[in-house]
This record gives C-alpha cells, structure tokens and sequence, in this order.
C-alpha cells in the first residue's frame, strides 16, 4: 500500500509541484500528515531531487532551445575527461543538461538555452575552440522556443506507465 501511495504521490508532484499537502491528501484519500511524511520520505530517499518551475522560454529572453550531439575520439574518452567535462560544463548556466550516451553515431549530448543564434553561436564556437583536440563531430538541432510546439515541455503528462520500478518503502 506505502508503495502505491509514493507511486501516485510522486505522479501528483510531477504534475503540479505547487500543490499543498492537504490537496494532495484529499486527492489521494489519505491524511495531511500521512503526505507530509511521503513527500518528505522522496525527498530523503533522493527521488525527489528538486522543485523546479518551467517558464516560457521566449517570455524570458530565450529564443532558442538547443540539443547538440557530440562524437568524442573514442581512444579519448575516459574517467578524468568526463570529469573534466563536468567542471567546463559549470561555466555556461544556459546549459540545463548534458550526458554521455550513444545513438545517431554520438558519445554525448548538450542542452541549452539561449538569447539568440547569435549568443548559441558564440558559445557553441568556444565549445569547439576549448574542446578541439577530443572532437569528432558535433550536431545540433535548434528550435525557436515559440514556434512549431507539438507538446509542451512538461512533466504533466507522466503517468504510472513511464516507469515500471518500484518506489522503495521503508
């Protein structure tokens, strides 16, 4: 049942973080407290890492969203470059997200907001200047943040079958 409980508890957050607990509750068909001490349990437990807003990109002055794809030298890439990595990615505040992987012929993949093209092309060109040495290839893909949205970016959507791994309870 506690299970189930942080299963659903957990969708109703990422649906709308700004719920208080007695709506939660009222929702769930539980007690305030018995939501305070869930939420608090996720929290603890690291499955919930952090509350967050998503604004209107164009609203805010962030024009475009990009997703670059990067190709790293196979016999380069190591532990220390990652960390490397880690620290350089610090620097550009724009960048919400960016992960090693594999798919489309890539190692990796960057996230990003900016201003403009011309603020993206600015820093997308330091990228290749500071990193040169380790590149083989790099991609992106821009979007104009107000135009040509299917979906909305959000965590609305999800639902119980996103995921299949149970919520620890103890």
């Amino acid at each position: 049942m506690r299970k189930e409980l942080l299963k659903k508890l957990l969708i109703e957050l990422l649906r709308d973080s700004k719920q208080s607990d007695r709506k939660l509750a009222k929702k769930l068909g539980v007690s305030q407290p018995t939501i305070t001490r869930n939420r608090s349990k996720l929290e603890h437990d690291g499955i919930i890492r952090s509350y967050t807003v998503i604004p209107d990109w164009k609203k805010i002055g962030c024009e475009i969203l990009v997703i670059t794809f990067v190709k790293m030298h196979p016999e380069v890439v190591s532990e220390e470059l990652f960390k490397r990595l880690r620290v350089y990615s610090m620097k550009f505040p724009n960048v919400f997200f960016a992960s090693r992987g594999q798919g489309l012929g890539m190692t990796g993949m960057i996230m990003s907001l900016h201003k403009d093209y011309r603020d993206y092309a600015l820093k997308i060109s330091q990228f290749r200047s500071d990193w040169s040495q380790y590149l083989e290839d790099l991609q992106s893909f821009i979007m104009v943040t107000d135009e040509g949205v299917i979906k909305d970016f959000s965590f609305k959507y999800f639902d119980e079958t996103c995921y299949d791994k149970p919520l620890k309870s103890s």
